[in-house]
């Protein structure tokens, strides 16, 4: 009777529920119409003119004019750029374009955002217009918690993708387009675009939009041009003279090495000239973009002046460089798009970004531009960050790819349990793997720049773009070395709760191992953080403030409660310092007792116990076995 009971009060319940939701209101959605006409492979008519007065480096605002041809009264559709190339999200920020005025024979046209595509504006073209003067303004960051720092009173990165728009309708390559800049008085410009200068106004060479949204803009007060080769320039600007003149010859010709052994590998170039276009600034954000022909690198002050302290500052160049043949001229399929608000799919980046990610160590060790023992030490710290990263158990490789436009590369709080996107060093791992199998199996004939050469080095001059998918990848190294590529591969794209893919490593001669002796890079980017790191250790890492800046999931730091943003005010009864807080770990090993730190955790302030005894912990890599292994050989130069 109590079970016949309950289950008629649980029907007069469902009933009662029923009966409200069928008198509640039920409205149906708008019906999303996309009025914004797809790009068509066809000419143009006319050619665009964009003129920008970057003067204005004390507030940091560009003012821009620029007319667009039209060929046809009513509906006329301009876009601001959205998807970001090298960015692979859609994150342009036009929520800085301000001032939007548009007028024809000296009479404003009314413009209207799109409502579903807010990068889209509609206009309304009358009869007997044949161009439209588009004006407006791009107000850049003034603070980092804006977005990056593009203008400074000596520097400016000049970024024709959110200082212009284009007509909605056609392939990017098939708009002209003629650009003309002025700078401050005495300031210089570099891109890879030519121009002609008269004073201050640059006049650039005519070109297609998807060539000049390729081409950023690097200018300064003070400047400093080395040739690199034949056919590739380094440009450098400086927040100051001294810095420029720190550079040695040496430091140059390491440099000169890194395009040397760059082409040896890829055996083909894909541009007409190759521009480096280097900011060397504390006030100028930091950057590290690949373009086609030329790549944008944003460091700290002191690469030169202090060149020994900045091993790690040194990668981005390799690494940006080798975008030219992976990423730029071979681009993943579904990444290719005729225009910047084409969705572009990120199923590649593992390619894209992973590869270039492997080639950039290897090339910097070929180079000399970074020592091998330095490369070991930060292969080092990548592969125990990997070795260290729980998220693996529940996040495969392939969806780490889609992470640019889930997270639009905003901070996250458990990096290492949400991942971000390590298709970049887990990437790494994977082709390392795959050089380390290529010699195993062609009895040490074959290597991966057999690859890189295969894939990468077709159609030498061809600045174009050749796509691929998958299955070009696995056909490629099938036909250098038969062997179950895709079998590999998908698994190593798909897999979870498997430790990382350390054996490329392995295979090639060198084991990871963790000792309590700091590796020189890995103090330096202590420094360059301004972090106390005990990773490995206790789970954690310190900044300068005292403040946790990360804290490992499953770690004895998160088994204690700590969590990101709480500050350790003492330990062991002692004021917190770095030194008192390694010092104590140090003495845990040979001890029973807990660690206890005096934690602030927002108004709270609480003793918490860390049960660690395991002493201090940082990866290294060390070899095994004797004589030249294949990573020995991998990072030989050519």
């Amino acid at each position: 009777m109590i079970r016949r009971a309950a289950f008629a009060l649980l029907l007069a319940s469902a009933a009662t529920v029923a009966f409200a939701q069928a008198n509640n209101s039920k409205p149906q959605p708008v019906p999303v119409v996309d009025t914004i006409p797809a790009a068509a492979d066809t000419p143009y008519p006319g050619t665009m003119a964009i003129d920008i007065d970057a003067t204005d480096t004390t507030r940091g605002i560009f003012s821009i004019k620029e007319t667009i041809p039209v060929a046809r009264t009513g509906d006329f559709v301009i876009l601001f750029p959205k998807w970001v190339p090298g960015g692979h999200t859609p994150r342009n920020e036009v929520e800085k374009m301000a001032g939007l005025k548009v007028t024809a024979n000296g009479k404003e046209i009314p413009w209207k955002r799109d409502p579903v595509d807010v990068y889209a504006f509609h206009l309304d073209i009358p009869k007997g217009v044949k161009a439209i003067d588009v004006r407006f303004q791009y107000l850049t960051a003034t603070k980092g918690d804006q977005g990056r720092i593009l203008v400074t009173p000596n520097l400016m990165s000049l970024q024709p993708i959110v200082t212009s728009f284009y007509p909605a309708g056609y392939f990017v390559r098939q708009i002209p387009v003629k650009l003309t800049v002025k700078y401050p008085e005495g300031w210089s410009a570099a891109s890879a675009l030519n121009a002609k200068v008269t004073g201050s106004t640059y006049s650039y060479e005519p070109t297609n939009y998807e060539i000049l949204i390729d081409s950023p803009i690097v200018a300064g007060r003070y400047y400093k041009k080395w040739a690199l080769s034949p056919r590739v320039n380094m440009n450098v600007f400086a927040d100051n003279q001294k810095e420029l003149d720190a550079a040695t010859p040496e430091m140059i010709d390491a440099h000169k090495r890194l395009v040397d052994q760059a082409v040896k590998l890829f055996d083909a170039q894909h541009y007409d000239h190759y521009e480096f276009l280097v900011s060397i600034s504390n006030e100028l954000g930091g950057i590290g973009l690949e373009h086609h022909r030329s790549t944008e690198i944003g460091v700290r002050l002191g690469y030169f002046a202090e060149w020994a302290n900045n091993v790690n500052s040194r990668n981005v160049f390799p690494h940006e460089y080798t975008h030219s043949w992976d990423g730029k001229f071979r681009r993943g399929a579904d990444l290719w798009t005729p225009d910047y608000r084409y969705p572009m799919r990120d199923s590649l980046l593992w390619v894209y970004e992973g590869q270039t990610q492997f080639w950039g160590y290897v090339l910097q060790a070929r180079a000399g531009l970074v020592s091998k023992q330095d490369t070991l030490d930060q292969y080092a710290m990548i592969a125990a960050n990997l070795d260290n990263t729980p998220g693996r158990n529940w996040r495969p490789l392939i969806d780490t790819t889609n992470s640019p436009i889930i997270s639009n590369r905003k901070p996250m709080g458990w990096t290492d349990y949400q991942r971000g996107e390590e298709y970049y060093n887990e990437g790494l791992l994977v082709w390392m793997e795959v050089d380390s199998i290529l010699r195993e199996q062609s009895k040490g004939t074959k290597s991966i720049d057999d690859f890189a050469r295969a894939f990468f080095g077709i159609n030498d001059g061809d600045w174009g773009e050749v796509t691929y998918t998958f299955d070009d990848v696995v056909a490629t190294l099938g036909k250098i070395q038969p062997y179950d590529w895709r079998g590999l591969l998908t698994k190593r794209l798909t897999e979870t709760g498997q430790p990382a893919p350390l054996g490329g490593f392995e295979r090639n001669g060198y084991k990871l191992v963790y000792t309590d002796q700091q590796t020189p890079t890995g103090k330096q980017a202590e420094a360059a953080r301004k972090q106390t790191d005990l990773s490995y250790s206790l789970g954690l890492s310190v900044g300068s403030d005292a403040s946790l800046s990360s804290v490992r999931w499953g770690s004895p730091a998160f088994a204690a409660g700590l969590t990101l943003g709480d500050s350790i005010v003492a330990v062991n009864g002692l004021a917190y310092t770095p030194e008192r807080l390694r010092a104590a770990v140090t003495e845990a090993r040979d001890s029973k007792a807990p660690i206890v730190l005096l934690v602030k955790a927002s108004e709270e302030v609480k003793s918490v116990s860390i049960d660690y005894h395991g002493g201090l912990r940082y990866p290294h890599f060390v070899k095994v076995g004797t004589g030249e292994s294949g990573l020995d050989k991998l990072l030989a130069p050519r």
